[in-house]
């Protein structure tokens, strides 16, 4: 059971992290709530190694730094609300990590249908026509065999 929960936190904690803001604050001023809680870490920006691999298959290396901003609140009823986000955006992160800590309260169905759920289908809209775009400057390479070469 407590997989099954880290699972769903962790899919909602990359929803809120991977969404754009604006499409997160649209949502979240749908939803009217305002719920009391103070910061526990402020929202802060800092950076974080990166690392890649040639073709997702190759030796790992040090690629670069990316900026990221981290925040953690508390409810007044006592729940943990964490975030890290790739940017700058205090505002994205500290809405983040209210919406983690009201997941953990009986508001969790209503946020899942709501709020959750509508960012990953924007996301996965945006992955698509990023894909499309993609393929649509695939360029196929091919050798073609000469006679003299045999």
């Amino acid at each position: 059971m407590k997989t099954e929960h880290m699972n769903q936190r962790r899919q909602w904690m990359a929803a809120l992290a991977r969404c754009e803001h604006h499409a997160l604050s649209k949502y979240w001023q749908q939803f009217g709530l305002n719920p009391q809680y103070h910061f526990v870490r402020e929202p802060e920006v800092g950076l974080a190694q990166v690392r890649a691999r040639m073709g997702s298959t190759g030796n790992p290396f040090n690629m670069g730094d990316v900026t990221i901003t981290r925040t953690v609140i508390q409810l007044d009823s006592g729940e943990l609300g964490y975030s890290y986000i790739t940017g700058r955006n205090k505002a994205h992160s500290e809405v983040a990590a209210v919406v983690d800590a009201l997941m953990q309260t009986s508001l969790q169905m209503d946020l899942q249908e709501r709020l959750i759920n509508p960012l990953n289908a924007e996301l996965v809209e945006k992955e698509q026509s990023r894909a499309k775009q993609v393929s649509a400057s695939k360029v196929d390479f091919f050798t073609m065999v000469r006679g003299e070469d045999e």
